[in-house]
């Protein structure tokens, strides 16, 4: 099965670690994030990868090689310019000729692929998302009224909210979507499907999930590696 990992991006927001190292080498714990996801994928059946780079695709192509080391067929795509988080995967249509898992290159989770790509494969839809249930305390009352008349109160509410995770499954007819060689992110692809009322599905995850998008997510990956990442997670998946 095949799978893409987005590792184009230029880590802005991790500076200062990131002006010497592109983000998805970042070490944690005793691997690079690309390593503990291509272990993961691997876990799952996932053997033929591609990995999208952009900044710094020299240091990945060189840390990964063919991937033989780490187990898998791993092929490193490259943008001449920034393509956004949808555009690179129309570099790669020829060889993306089966459903294909898309996860962005910053993302730690102990999702099982394989249940996800067995379920986005029976949907009737060219496109499942994963959706993650985020829960974030208001500090605020709300007040209810009625014309001037309060009628009630929620004291510091929880707001809930459905947050896209950052992982796809995508069938190859979705190319069709695509325009060539332009800036194209994952929202506007969405946008463009549900305009020509183009089904598309979610499956909600509901394991571990990090987007390591900041320092202090980095500083919290370091952390939580050992509880997650390490030896007993190896037992966590299967072999499809």
């Amino acid at each position: 099965m095949k799978a893409v990992i987005l590792a184009g991006g230029l880590g802005v927001r991790l500076k200062p670690f990131t002006q010497v190292i592109p983000k998805p080498l970042l070490p944690i714990g005793e691997k690079s994030v690309l390593e503990i996801q291509i272990g993961r994928l691997k876990q799952f059946g996932f053997t033929d990868i591609f990995l999208a780079t952009n900044y710094k695709s020299d240091y990945i192509e060189r840390f990964f090689g063919d991937g033989s080391e780490f187990g898998v067929d791993l092929t490193v795509s490259r943008e001449a310019e920034p393509l956004g988080t949808a555009g690179p995967l129309k570099l790669l249509e020829e060889h993306l000729d089966t459903p294909f898992v898309v996860m962005n290159g910053d993302i730690l989770s102990l999702l099982d692929f394989g249940k996800l790509y067995d379920f986005a494969a029976g949907q009737d839809s060219l496109l499942t998302l994963t959706i993650k249930k985020e829960i974030m305390p208001f500090d605020f009352g709300n007040i209810f009224f009625d014309g001037e008349l309060v009628t009630g109160i929620e004291e510091k509410p929880d707001i809930v909210m459905y947050i896209l995770a950052g992982i796809y499954v995508m069938k190859p007819e979705i190319f069709r979507f695509f325009p060539e060689n332009e800036f194209f992110g994952m929202d506007m692809l969405i946008k463009r499907m549900l305009a020509e009322k183009e089904r598309v599905s979610k499956y909600e995850l509901t394991d571990y999930w990090l987007d390591i998008g900041r320092i202090d997510d980095y500083y919290t990956a370091q952390k939580e590696y050992n509880q997650h990442f390490n030896a007993g997670e190896q037992a966590s998946g299967s072999e499809r």
